[in-house]
């Protein structure tokens, strides 16, 4: 089978996150059963403009914010010449509307939809243009056949009409030879971490806050935040203006390995985002066997087992999410206890099966059954 993938980044792209892991992580196993899968995606100063990783040929042009113009314009060039069986479109950001112009059989993936939550990480004319290209394209791929990472998108896309007997669940997972107990190497002081892109809507702001009520209560803790984003700066100067900077640390963009050994020795990790496709950050950090506190919102009310694998609070309430924080650095029984139910939970989870499913479900659409 020969499979066109679009998608705005690939997985070496500084910009990437969940959703470039979860298309790589899931084809670069087709790839492995003897499919031929080739990725189209933007580029970034100094990717080349073509390479194969792990069996993936990924093609880059045009800039992150320009991208979905090319899509169209290489599709008629090139793309519809060379015979793909079918092809597959990640929904994110500004669609592609490909319905409008591929002839090949088409799946869509979708990990979120951004309503009203696309004005908390842009301007107001950003915002609009996102907003009004996402509604546009309901009802353009309203009859496409979509591979949704959680129930929560799931439920989404139903709302918006989409048909459910069109909407399969293809999870985010794990590396488990990657994401693993390393043997707790905790910090000699209570550490909470943040993981992910540095993004307005992650609101990690909301983090700071509610660390520096914790600091009132536990002098020693400390907070780490890993990764790197637009919202760097202004975070760092918040954690200023707050008077936790000496107590806190932001590392930038680190490798998969210290990421891991940084989860190795955290307590917490707080995910305070006000919404997530699914939030595979938060099985990263349970697969290391550390508990998750994040927001009760779409996605990660998915990904957090409220009670056995980590906790949710109330979106945007600051004291409660310091409450939860304090409550499991106080109670280490419940702090365990929430750790080996997180990595059992992690455990459960494996890119092999989620690539059994979206492998069947490509089957099934080039069979005439979805």
């Amino acid at each position: 089978m020969k499979i066109l993938l679009l998608n705005w980044q690939d997985i070496k792209n500084p910009y990437g996150g969940g959703a470039e892991v979860h298309m790589h992580e899931i084809f670069k196993r087709i790839v492995a059963r003897g499919h031929s899968v080739t990725l189209f995606c933007s580029s970034f100063p100094g990717a080349p403009t073509e390479e194969v990783i792990d069996g993936i040929r990924i093609i880059r042009q045009g800039s992150r914010n320009l991208f979905n113009y090319f899509v169209p314009l290489r599709y008629y060039s090139q793309f519809r010449h060379e015979r793909y069986d079918i092809v597959v479109d990640d929904i994110n950001k500004i669609p592609f509307f490909t319905p409008l112009f591929v002839k090949e059989p088409l799946v869509g993936i979708v990990h979120h939809l951004f309503g009203k939550s696309i004005f908390v990480e842009v301007s107001l004319p950003a915002g609009l243009y996102v907003n009004i290209a996402e509604r546009i394209s309901f009802p353009i791929y309203r009859d496409i056949p979509m591979a949704v990472v959680s129930e929560s998108t799931k439920q989404e896309m139903i709302a918006q009409r989409f048909p459910e007997s069109n909407l399969h669940i293809v999870s985010n997972a794990i590396d488990h030879t990657l994401y693993r107990p390393l043997g707790r190497q905790l910090s000699s002081c209570p550490l909470i971490g943040y993981l992910g892109r540095l993004k307005k809507y992650k609101s990690i702001d909301h983090l700071l806050k509610a660390f520096q009520i914790v600091l009132h209560e536990i002098p020693n803790a400390r907070l780490i935040v890993v990764g790197d984003g637009d919202v760097r700066q202004q975070l760092q100067e918040l954690a200023g203006e707050l008077n936790i900077a000496a107590s806190s640390e932001f590392t930038g963009y680190v490798s998969s390995e210290e990421k891991v050994r940084w989860l190795n020795q955290m307590d917490i990790v707080v995910n305070p985002s006000a919404k997530e496709g699914w939030g595979l950050t938060v099985i990263e950090a349970n697969a290391c066997g550390t508990p998750v506190v994040a927001s009760d919102v779409p996605g990660l009310r998915d990904a957090v087992i409220d009670g056995e694998t980590g906790l949710l609070y109330e979106y945007g309430n600051i004291e409660q999410l310091a409450e939860k924080i304090l409550l499991l650095l106080r109670d280490e029984h419940l702090r365990l206890r929430l750790a080996a139910g997180a990595l059992l939970y992690a455990q459960s989870l494996t890119w092999d099966a989620s690539a059994n499913i979206m492998l069947d479900m490509i089957e099934k659409v080039l069979h005439g059954k979805s």
